[in-house]
């Protein structure tokens, strides 16, 4: 196989109110609609395993692309007052929803942190359990209920936060989130499609699957004296299984978690899957791999097997389905 074709990259992709009023099952995503006149009635929707009541948001305030994408693919950037997008993140230009993010403010290019949503008189945050939201920076959904500011999580995050333990499977998080995000905004016809749309293309994934023993495949995210990885409770995982191949690491009941050397050697992977984000370029994570005494033997690496997954398919989003196209075409192009 060429040089190309095995190494390669895709180009850019394309204060909660208690009511008297009585609910009524709104749908399956597990949202009640109190009826009630004039203003749009507030919802009751799920939050990590917790009800919680929601009015229609006007500000949201959203960090990092997941939060910023699902937003932008219901339509409702009318209601975005600003988006955090810290300098790891790929740029805004790379997005499906460019001209969405070209007509929102960027309020900082920092964390998420307590004084930014105040000072933007936010209504409504989005963001993840220790991906925006954390006890240690003074910004949880907690702390901003008591500023009467709603907030809601990514479910895919939800695995690890305390007290209300939710676990569910990253694309299933994702179609989750954009329902229950549609109920908020009564945009629930729209979350419908796009859910709709997002299930169909990876049902044409996993149709056209290679068949036979899936490919062993490492996803590196960063380290050297450890490498940080995927367990199975993050989107890569997904990616990697619905394409064909199988995560070394599979067996993890963890999101995001740093390993042995030991054990990649152990798994003799085919396939790294490189995580391109940050300041540290794929190409140079590729280097270190290709030279370091531990990996440099191992069959991706000597075999050049490298596919480079942007960091806004890898985090909840509508770009999970970006990113497992495109690995499950490198998939079906591969020679093992």
């Amino acid at each position: 196989m060429t040089e190309t074709s095995r190494r390669r990259t895709r180009p850019p992709a394309k204060a909660l109110l208690p009511i008297a009023a009585s609910a009524v099952l709104l749908c399956g995503c597990g949202a009640r609609v109190a009826e009630e006149a004039g203003a749009p009635a507030p919802v009751t929707v799920e939050r990590c395993g917790e009800e919680v009541e929601y009015r229609r948001p006007e500000r949201a305030v959203v960090y990092e692309a997941g939060s910023a994408d699902k937003m932008f693919a219901l339509g409702l950037a009318d209601s975005v007052r600003g988006y955090v997008m810290p300098p790891a993140n790929p740029p805004v230009e790379e997005s499906p929803w460019a001209a969405d993010y070209a007509a929102t403010d960027m309020l900082s290019d920092d964390l998420l942190n307590k004084e930014l949503v105040v000072d933007a008189e936010s209504d409504f945050v989005v963001a993840g359990w220790q991906s925006g939201f954390s006890e240690e920076r003074g910004i949880t959904p907690e702390i901003l209920d008591g500023l009467g500011i709603q907030s809601f999580m990514h479910s895919e995050t939800c695995y690890n936060y305390p007290g209300h333990p939710m676990r569910t499977a990253p694309f299933e998080g994702l179609y989750t989130d954009l329902e229950r995000m549609g109920a908020i905004f009564g945009a629930e016809k729209k979350a419908d499609e796009v859910v709709a749309s997002l299930r169909d293309r990876v049902a044409a994934v996993e149709k056209r699957a290679p068949k036979g023993d899936p490919p062993k495949v490492f996803l590196y995210d960063s380290g050297t004296d450890k490498p940080f990885t995927a367990g199975n409770q993050v989107p890569p995982n997904e990616i990697i299984a619905r394409a064909g191949g199988e995560n070394v690491f599979s067996d993890l009941d963890e999101r995001w978690t740093e390993v042995g050397w030991e054990s990649v050697v152990e798994s003799q992977p085919e396939i790294v899957v490189i995580m391109d984000y940050g300041d540290q370029p794929a190409e140079e994570k590729i280097d270190f791999l290709a030279s370091a005494p531990a990996t440099k033997d191992l069959p991706a690496v000597r075999d050049e097997n490298f596919y480079i997954l942007d960091y806004n398919e890898a985090i909840s989003g509508p770009r999970n389905i970006d990113g497992l196209e495109g690995f499950a075409e490198y998939l079906r192009e591969y020679e093992g």
